[in-house]
Parts: structure tokens; C-alpha cells; sequence
């Protein structure tokens, strides 16, 4: 395995490795997600949007089963973000239907999933127009004391976790990250643009957890170090800061602020001191990615080091097993608040 692949597997737990086994999706109601958007539907327009509860489906298939019920080609069909395949999720879809009048879409399209409802608004659903997810999961076979594991959930509540990007990122068996590296080293020609794109996004992502894993190691992925880019909590919104006072020490203390790490590309880091440092040394072990995210133009860009977890909730419906509920921002991993809970028995 090459030093760039091998990286992604590297990643240091900030509580600990879990003591615990357990079982999780064992089938697919043990994974549940619903969808949050930050805006209400304006029930008018041309664009109608559907609440759709999938089982066992794969969203971009969902997509296409609902533009051949509506006449339309898959284009005008939009979602914002994939769900996972082996869970019960509910997410939104809208359809662009200008002029037109709509389809049944009670009708039963599908044993794999249903339209609960369906509302008329005036513009179509964008790529990353969530709030975030709030989930449920179930786990099963689990072999600990559950007293002790209540107490390692409120300790992750209370503290987060690392914003890791979770395994789905790098495809099946890390396959998008190994075709990222042939790719950037030239051994693979990739024309399909979505392709290229799904192997960029793993080599920076691969990149990211990188760094955010030597932070970890040092205990430092929650503190504000001298040269840190810190995120604004709630937004995308990020500034430097030379030292660190009181105040920025208090505001990360409670979670208005985030120390964040690189998504790489193009330009000048962000962070300065210590910080820029530390990148720039963890970018230098993975220089076929660094390199080739560079050349590849993508500008430089920051992802919070920490992740919130909020509205976090742990019951024992029966001896030896476990529900958790949690909400994440968007483009956060649920994989990554459990990886830290328990380890997977299967």
C-alpha cells in the first residue's frame, strides 16, 4: 500500500479506542437519517420538491426513477447531498416541471421508496442546500457495561469529535482513493469530468485527515494554536489570528469558534506559525496529492477540525443494545461520532 493510500487509514481516536463491540446496521432501519433544510417551501413556482423516505436505495437512482415518472429528463431532477444506501433516510428532491402538471406521485413507484408529500417552490434544490442531518442508530450486540458507555457518549456530546471525513468518501475499499493516485501520478486517463472530481474531492480529503490526525496525536484539534484559521460556528465564515487571546480561547471554549485545517489546492495556506508548519509538514509525507491538487487548480480552501454534535441522546431499549440520536452540520460523517463510541463487530 502506498503512503498516500495508507494515510487515509491512519486516524487516531480523541477519546481513546472504544472498549466496546457492537453491531451496526444490521438492517437498514438500525441507520436512520432525515434531512434538514434552513428555509421554508414558497408553494408556488415551477420547481416542486418532493419529501421522499427511501430504504436501501441509492439517492442518484432515486432521482432517476422519479424523472421517468414525471416525463422529464435527469437533469431536472436535483437533490442536496447523497444519503446512505444501507439505512432509512428522508431527504428532499425537486423536479423542474415548468408549465406542467404533475404525476401522481402517491402511486406506488417503488417498494425501495415512497413520496410523502410534495410542495410547489419557486426555485429548484441546490447541491449542499441543508442544514443537516439528524440521525438515528441503533446498535447491536453490544458486549460493555452500558453505564460506562453512557458516560463515553455525554464525553462526546459535551467535547465533539474529530471532523474526520468518513470512510464513504473514498469509495469501496479506498477504491476512489487508489484511482486519485494513479490519476495524479499519470498512470490513469480520466475524461468522465464527475469522475475526475469524485478522485480529486478523495485525494483532498485524504489530505485533510491527514492533518487533522497529526492534531489529534497532539491533542490540539480543539485548541486554538498561534497562526490558526478559525471558522465561525454555523458558517463558512473564517479569519487568522497571529496569537491567541483570552477571548478566542473562551469562544472556541464554547463552540462559537473552530480551528479548521486544509482543503488543499492553489495559493497561499491561510495559517501562519505553528499552524502553517504543521500542514505544510503532514503535505509534505502525501506529495502526490499535494501536488496534484495544486496543479489541478482547485482553490485552497478550510473545513473545521471539529465537529458539534448536538441534540445527542443514548436510550437501552433491551439488553445489549444502544440507540443514538444525534443532529451534524452538513457534509459531516455520522460514521465519525460512532467510530469514537464503539468499534463495529461486523
Amino acid at each position: 500500500m502506498s503512503t498516500e493510500t495508507q494515510h487515509s487509514t491512519l486516524l487516531p481516536f480523541a477519546h481513546g479506542q472504544p472498549a466496546w463491540l457492537g453491531r451496526l446496521r444490521a438492517v437498514p432501519e438500525d441507520f436512520q437519517v432525515r434531512e434538514e433544510i434552513p428555509f421554508t417551501l414558497d408553494s408556488a413556482g415551477e420547481h416542486v420538491w418532493l419529501w421522499v423516505r427511501k430504504r436501501g436505495a441509492n439517492t442518484e437512482w432515486v432521482a432517476r426513477r422519479l424523472a421517468e415518472r414525471a416525463g422529464v429528463p435527469s437533469g431536472a431532477v436535483s437533490y442536496a447531498g447523497l444519503k446512505d444506501r444501507h439505512a432509512v433516510t428522508e431527504q428532499w428532491f425537486s423536479v423542474h416541471l415548468p408549465g406542467r402538471a404533475e404525476p401522481d406521485w402517491s402511486a406506488n413507484l417503488d417498494p425501495d421508496f415512497a413520496v410523502l408529500s410534495a410542495v410547489r417552490h419557486s426555485r429548484k434544490l441546490r447541491r449542499g442546500a441543508l442544514s443537516g442531518n439528524a440521525f438515528r442508530v441503533a446498535i447491536r450486540d453490544l458486549d460493555g457495561d452500558p453505564a460506562e458507555l453512557a458516560v463515553r457518549f455525554q464525553r462526546i456530546a459535551a467535547t465533539g469529535v474529530p471532523n474526520y471525513f468518513g470512510e464513504q468518501r473514498f469509495g469501496r475499499e479506498a477504491g476512489n482513493l487508489k484511482q486519485a493516485e494513479r490519476m495524479l501520478r499519470g498512470e490513469l486517463k480520466v475524461g468522465d469530468r464527475h469522475q475526475r472530481g469524485l478522485y480529486l474531492s478523495a485525494a483532498r480529503s485524504a489530505l485533510f485527515n491527514a492533518v487533522l490526525a497529526r492534531r489529534v496525536a497532539e491533542e490540539t484539534w480543539n485548541q486554538p494554536l498561534p497562526g490558526e484559521v478559525l471558522m465561525l460556528a454555523g458558517s463558512h465564515s473564517i479569519f487568522a489570528v497571529d496569537e491567541v487571546d483570552e477571548t478566542i480561547r473562551q469562544r472556541v471554549a464554547v463552540f462559537d469558534l473552530h480551528p479548521t485545517g486544509p482543503l488543499w489546492g492553489a495559493g497561499e495556506l491561510r495559517s501562519g506559525g505553528p499552524v502553517r508548519e504543521l500542514e505544510e509538514t503532514v503535505a509534505a509525507t502525501l506529495p502526490i496529492f499535494r501536488d496534484g491538487l495544486t496543479a489541478a487548480g482547485l482553490a485552497q480552501e478550510r473545513r473545521a477540525l471539529r465537529l458539534a454534535v448536538r441534540d445527542a441522546t443514548l436510550e437501552f431499549p433491551e439488553p445489549g443494545a444502544a440507540v443514538v440520536a444525534f443532529k451534524l452540520p452538513a457534509g459531516a460523517y455520522a460514521t465519525t461520532v460512532l467510530r469514537e463510541l464503539v468499534r463495529p463487530a461486523d
